[in-house]
């Protein structure tokens, strides 16, 4: 068997000097004061001190390091236990250079004798420097996926930016954005005009609250010319740029130069925000003081971070686009206030949601001097969601034309919805999501004081009776819109009270409401004006815009004047229409109705009366009412609907209802249990 043979002094001699010269590892020897006995540390640039100097000097009397203590005490703590210490991250730059920092892995081991006497400690160092540059970057580029493009605002996008590279990535960050994207607008093409204005839009500094940025934040105006800024947005390439006294271009950017020279900024890297070849904004980036200076591989991770976050910042644009246009059909949807008459006095609240779009209200007169008042709330967002509710609103109108009851008005209502639904399911893959919604359609009759109320799937509405008492109606609730299977749509009649106050809602009301009996309380003084009770829930919201469009419709009810309306039974008599003309002759003037209004409203009665004794039953009836119109009502027994004919000249008859509609505005039949009432309406 062979035996080892002793390392002769000359081999371990020649063994020492092949790793300090060869080894890709640093060596550091240490004696036992920590002293100095020999190192190399692979970067030439740390070696810039004569080699006679450095050995018996202590490391930190040669090199900065990022934690000095921490590193004597972890090399004092090998000597005295023996145990190794591994893989500790120390930073090292020449004593007072200003250079670069550069990182080293530091495992340390006692050297000790044969005789097991403590000679010192062996430190390898391993430099690491472009390593934990890689992970450094990968920690900020993972911090931008994570945090910028949470919201679909311009603004929060780019400040989220730069809290996710400041200070990782830079010491000052700072965003600026085409002032038309921010509204929405379409990007221009590149190269960017020297006349478009950017609006800063956000500025990071990791030096605290110090204001060194050289304009606030909401500034608009074009970036200077000639400077790395505009000419990055004009051939869209990146500018790494060192900065100094020297620095030519700064003369043309005073303030900026100012702010640069606070700040210590030494390096800086312009990267344009662009998408397919349009200009969204500029990323400028700087380090400061001691950090190191950008490099090519930091120019290509900045259009990495600005590619991302510039298709962040398109789809807040495309958002805020989508959110205004259905912001502004919504509000050519809605009307701009509530109809306000003589019995009915509204005012109403909305507070459109950043996800919803959908919520609206409408009021509107139908004949017989009744109201009608309509809250709904249509399921979607954006563009969709806000024609929906508008094509929702144009079907209510043509309905309610038809003197339909609330109850019925529902069911043709949602007729509607499911035929829309069907044509959006129609539609190819990614448009809009199946019609769903929810309404309350209630009509006021100020002539008998009631209210007549269906649900669809909605919230019921609350009444604040004149005495201060409130309470939460309890109605029968149909399905919501658009749904095909459900117990039928019902409609209740209650007696309503002069001052009265009846509050109609979408849900959303009480889901941000602060507290569920919110609008019951608001409403305990009816007597107030009804926007300061509107105000008043208003301030009770949360600040929470997640939960769909918020609508509050107020209506007070008041009776319609005694002295405006006449009616009288008439005899289905042949000779009733004479009757008839004589009643409507008097009360017309005792009105002081025009001549001319008054001959045509002789006719209309004439015409009406004579049409329900010769195709109508007992009981007969009619009606004058005078508002903001004059409406003839006349009511038979006989449910039949009369028919709009054109006669031929030799007949004798069937002139009757064509004279009434080009005499009036409107015309119309409108039914009930004991049959029905034929009513045109003139304007006065």
């Amino acid at each position: 068997m062979a035996q080892n043979k002793a390392i002769s002094p000359v081999a371990d001699a020649a063994v020492l000097e092949t790793l300090f010269h060869q080894s890709p590892t640093g060596l550091l020897i240490l004696d036992t004061d920590l002293r100095i006995l020999r190192i190399n540390l692979t970067r030439p640039v740390l070696h810039e001190a004569p080699s006679e100097q450095v050995p018996g000097r202590r490391l930190t009397d040669i090199y900065d390091l990022s934690a000095p203590g921490e590193t004597e005490a972890m090399l004092h703590g090998v000597l005295e236990s023996g145990a190794p210490a591994q893989g500790q991250l120390v930073g090292v730059r020449p004593k007072g250079a200003p250079g670069p920092e550069y990182l080293f892995s530091v495992s340390a081991s006692r050297l000790e004798s044969p005789q097991g006497r403590i000679l010192g400690v062996l430190a390898e160092m391993l430099d690491v420097t472009e390593r934990e540059k890689v992970a450094a970057r990968l920690r900020v580029f993972s911090s931008v996926r994570e945090r910028v493009g949470q919201t679909l605002d311009v603004v929060a996008t780019c400040e989220e930016l730069v809290q996710a590279v400041v200070p990782g990535f830079a010491d000052v960050a700072v965003v600026e954005v085409v002032d038309a994207v921010i509204r929405g607008e379409d990007p221009p093409p590149s190269p960017l005009a020297r006349e478009v204005p950017l609006r800063r839009t956000a500025f990071g500094y990791s030096g605290g609250d110090e204001q060194l940025h050289a304009h606030p934040v909401g500034d608009v105006r074009a970036l200077p010319f000639p400077t790395p800024y505009a000419q990055t947005l004009a051939d869209l390439k990146p500018r790494l740029v060192a900065l100094g006294p020297d620095t030519p271009w700064l003369a043309a950017v005073p303030q900026r130069s100012q702010a640069i020279r606070s700040s210590g900024a030494h390096s800086m890297i312009t990267a344009p925000l662009t998408l397919r070849g349009t200009v969204l904004g500029l990323l400028s980036l700087y380090r400061t003081d001691q950090a190191d200076a950008y490099d090519t591989d930091d120019v290509t991770f900045a259009l990495v971070v600005a590619a991302h976050t510039a298709l962040c910042i398109d789809n807040a644009r495309r958002y805020t686009r989508e959110h205004t246009i259905a912001l502004t059909i919504q509000r050519h949807v809605l009307p701009p206030r509530p109809a306000t008459g003589t019995t009915v006095e509204t005012a109403h609240m909305h507070v459109p949601s950043e996800v919803g779009g959908g919520g609206g209200f409408d009021t509107f007169a139908l004949s017989g001097a009744r109201t009608a008042l309509v809250v709904g709330d249509v399921a979607g967002q954006g563009i969709n969601a806000a024609t929906t509710l508008g094509q929702m609103r144009t079907a209510t109108h043509s309905l309610a034309a038809l003197d339909l009851e609330p109850d019925e008005l529902l069911a043709r209502l949602n007729d509607t919805a499911i035929s829309l639904a069907q044509e959006y399911a129609a539609l190819p893959p990614g448009d809009p999501m199946p019609l769903t919604g929810s309404c309350v359609y209630a009509v006021y009759d100020p002539l008998v004081q009631t209210c007549t109320i269906a649900l669809a799937g909605h919230p019921p509405p609350v009444i604040a009776h004149p005495d201060g008492r409130t309470q939460i109606l309890d109605l029968p609730c149909g399905p919501p819109l658009g749904t095909a299977e459900g117990p039928p749509f019902a409609a209740t009649t209650i007696s309503v009270a002069d001052g009265s106050v009846l509050a109609f809602y979408t849900a959303s009301l009480l889901r941000t409401s602060r507290s569920p009996d919110t609008l019951q309380q608001s409403l305990a003084h009816p007597d107030r004006p009804l926007q300061d009770l509107c105000d008043d829930v208003l301030y009770q919201l949360r600040d929470d815009a997640r939960h769909g469009d918020v609508v509050l419709l107020l209506a007070r009810t008041h009776p319609f004047p005694a002295d405006q309306v006449a009616a009288w039974h008439l005899d289905h008599h042949p000779k009733a229409a004479a009757t008839a003309r004589t009643h409507a002759q008097r009360q017309l003037a005792l009105w002081e109705v025009d001549e001319e209004t008054a001959y045509t409203t002789e006719m209309i009665v004439s015409e009406l009366v004579t049409n329900a004794v010769r195709y109508g039953t007992p009981p007969l009836r009619l009606r004058l009412i005078k508002d903001r119109t004059l409406t003839c009502e006349v009511h038979d027994g006989n449910p039949l609907a009369p028919r709009l004919r054109h006669a031929k000249t030799i007949d004798e008859g069937g002139r009757g209802l064509f004279i009434i509609a080009q005499l009036t505005q409107h015309w119309g039949v409108r039914y009930s249990a004991d049959g029905k009432t034929v009513w045109a309406e003139q304007t006065l």
